[in-house]
């Protein structure tokens, strides 16, 4: 039977605690999975209730986001509803042959905890004006084997084309990642800058689950780089075509993700340390319970029970703040403070 929930065809009204305490009852099953297409769609506001009626129906829970452009989706689907998910998926025109990237390994909780579907300018925010380049012209794609070529190939070029902190906690073997990125559009921007001294050699770049590559490998080309490649799937798929194969595993750490698992294990080694003690192998993200703050930051168990879920000392003691005031102070912290950058790590200091 689907699990009840309070909606219209095109919006969930309950209240953002209600989703969170239903998603965390409801302990059927789930797959959770990413997929992506640029595909021209003619009313993205129309294809976007469209599947949010038909996937509220089958309990599927996500962040998804549509343009004109294309769809790109991080959701999860009762195994029970699977075989329906999937068909109804492939019978669309824009979706058909649609590859999924399915997780790793999913967490104690669910991977999201409500539905949102939302209409946007472009699926990826890549700060690309794309009339000034062929946006098709992307790079080849690599296999799980040929990235690994690339990896042992002392002339080639491995780049991460993720930000900083999920970099930091995994990564392939050797390869060039982000200093001070938080943000793609960011990244992106001044990748031909930073790659410009290997313009001339192979190039392979690599994402979560590919869909910032196909853009920022023909970005490259256009910046004339001779010889640009990207992992097809991105690490999630890299990790199964391993797994499948039989190869040799090049990814060192964990996975990023943005859902509720905030990672996965793809390599047994741990490569980042904790952000407030310095000193304990961690790769644990953890939001601070500051919701005002809300930084991202890793902090391994000892530390994170410590200080109670919170970034620091000063956030534990804002967060006694009486509810009535945490509001504007809020705002006035997002407008002053954070300037409203998204999922910023924040590297916070021993008090």
């Amino acid at each position: 039977m689907i699990f009840a929930m309070q909606t219209t065809t095109v919006r969930d009204l309950r209240s953002r605690e209600q989703k969170r305490r239903d998603a965390v009852a409801d302990t059927r099953p789930r797959t959770t999975v990413s997929f992506y297409r640029y595909v021209r769609i003619a009313d993205p506001q129309a294809f976007r209730d469209k599947l949010y009626a038909k996937w509220s129906a089958l309990d599927c829970m996500g962040r998804i986001y549509v343009a004109s452009e294309g769809i790109n989706a991080q959701m999860n689907v009762p195994k029970m509803y699977w075989d329906q998910f999937d068909a109804w998926v492939q019978n669309q025109p824009e979706l058909k042959g649609v590859p999924y990237k399915i997780a790793v390994e999913e967490g104690q909780i669910p991977s999201f905890f409500k539905l949102t579907i939302k209409v946007r300018d472009k699926i990826v925010a890549d700060g690309l004006d794309d009339d000034t380049f062929d946006v098709t012209n992307t790079g080849e794609y690599l296999t799980a084997a040929q990235m690994n070529e690339y990896v042992e190939d002392p002339n080639a070029v491995v780049f991460d084309m993720r930000n900083n902190y999920e970099a930091e906690v995994g990564h392939f073997e050797g390869a060039i990642t982000p200093d001070d990125f938080v943000t793609f559009r960011d990244e992106l921007k001044r990748t031909p800058e930073l790659l410009k001294e290997h313009k001339d050699k192979k190039v392979a770049i690599y994402c979560t689950g590919g869909i910032r590559c196909e853009k920022a490998s023909a970005w490259l080309k256009h910046n004339g780089f001779k010889d640009v490649k990207h992992l097809k799937g991105g690490i999630i798929d890299y990790a199964h075509q391993v797994k499948q194969q039989g190869l040799k595993n090049k990814f060192r750490g964990k996975n990023f993700v943005f859902d509720e698992r905030l990672g996965e294990r793809i390599g047994d080694e741990v490569i980042s340390n904790c952000h407030l003690c310095k000193e304990t192998k961690s790769d644990s993200h953890h939001h601070c319970k500051n919701q005002i703050c809300h930084a991202l930051f890793i902090g391994c168990d000892q530390c994170v029970e410590k200080r109670g879920g919170y970034c620091s000392w000063k956030c534990a003691q804002v967060d006694k703040i009486p509810q009535k005031y945490k509001k504007p102070l809020a705002r006035w912290y997002n407008q002053y403070v954070r300037k409203r950058q998204p999922f910023t790590k924040t590297k916070v200091k021993v008090s």
